[in-house]
């Protein structure tokens, strides 16, 4: 089908408008990442998907297309891989997720975390990585050496999914989200078999799901997210859907849930964006067990549930133990500092 007929057919207003087949989504994505749309084109498309709304067919139908176009990164077979994606921004919060991923490494798991930081006034997890001397700017196949030898990495889609970031950067020009911003949540590029995926835009919660099963995603969390990065707030109840072996069962995660009060607010407190220093500040206090109270507490609850999603507990107040005891016993200081001599050494 041409493009100009995918167009029309998802620009026909919010009740005339009909969902794309898969291999229309297919079509679609060709058109758009190979040139075959012109620029008009490609802005009515997104406008048009943004009114919309995309369907579970089209988050996955997309999702899949998208994948086609790079290769997986080359992390070895017996290596279990939680990806973790990190696109929305901060604006009121720290990066607790970041803190997280090194304690949840320290303790046993492998996390890949990739993202996008080109939103303006929300800075993302990029920054603050950087801040604590851990690289940001590796190659994909730096990448997947930095995940097999040490169990963390951070892959800027940029460098993973150039025609991908060309539509996320595509925000600045319409001034909303597009369709590319959860496909880029979704893409997986180690093709692990559990995804921890957050995100704030209530019509997408249960649609991620869904989508995730469509691609046969073995385990996933799908989490109503601090500020739409994946992480359990420490003030509030948060939703979680859990995706495993093609069952979705939702689920609600408190503080409580890990002995814990709720949090105020405060404690999750972010920075400005032009003080990632204090905030790179913060987590290396954290992971060097000079910080108590609800700030640790936060990461803790995190760290417990990228160790639950790579099957380090049968629950996510069973690994909470084993994220404390990588704080208190030193294991999250040292991962850390091993981490910033890798990216001195690269």
């Amino acid at each position: 089908m041409p493009f100009h007929e995918i167009l029309a057919k998802v620009a026909k207003g919010p009740k005339a408008s009909k969902d794309l087949t898969w291999d229309e989504c297919k079509q679609a994505m060709k058109a758009l990442v190979e040139g075959e749309a012109s620029p008009a084109q490609v802005g009515a498309f997104l406008i048009a998907m943004r009114f919309k709304m995309e369907s579970v067919t089209e988050l996955a139908g997309l999702t899949a297309a998208a994948r086609q176009y790079v290769p997986p990164l080359a992390v070895s077979r017996g290596v279990a891989v939680v990806d973790v994606p990190t696109y929305a921004g901060k604006q009121d919060t720290f990066h607790a997720i970041v803190a997280a991923s090194i304690v949840a490494t320290a303790a046993g798991a492998t996390v890949l975390m990739h993202g996008y930081d080109g939103i303006p006034a929300r800075p993302g997890a990029a920054g603050v990585l950087k801040a604590l001397g851990i690289r940001v700017d590796a190659e994909p196949k730096q990448v997947a050496e930095e995940v097999n030898r040490s169990g963390f990495a951070y892959l800027d889609i940029g460098l993973y999914h150039p025609p991908v970031y060309r539509f996320l950067e595509m925000r600045q020009t319409l001034g909303v989200r597009n369709v590319f911003h959860p496909i880029a949540r979704l893409l997986n590029p180690a093709r692990a078999k559990v995804q921890v995926v957050g995100l704030s835009h209530p019509p997408h919660f249960e649609k991620t799901a869904e989508a995730l099963r469509i691609l046969g995603c073995p385990h996933a969390l799908v989490v109503r997210g601090v500020e739409g990065d994946p992480e359990l707030s420490a003030s509030m109840a948060t939703r979680v859907l859990e995706l495993r072996d093609e069952r979705i069962t939702p689920i609600g995660v408190a503080p409580k849930d890990f002995g814990l009060a709720l949090a105020p607010s405060r404690e999750m407190a972010g920075f400005p964006p032009d003080q990632r220093e204090k905030e790179a500040d913060l987590l290396r206090r954290i992971l060097e067990g000079r910080v108590q109270g609800g700030q640790k507490d936060w990461v803790l609850m995190n760290a417990a549930m990228l160790l639950y999603a790579a099957g380090k507990g049968v629950s996510l107040a069973a690994c909470f133990p084993a994220a404390r005891a990588a704080i208190e016993g030193g294991a999250a200081a040292r991962k850390l500092e091993d981490l910033i001599k890798q990216s001195v050494a690269a």
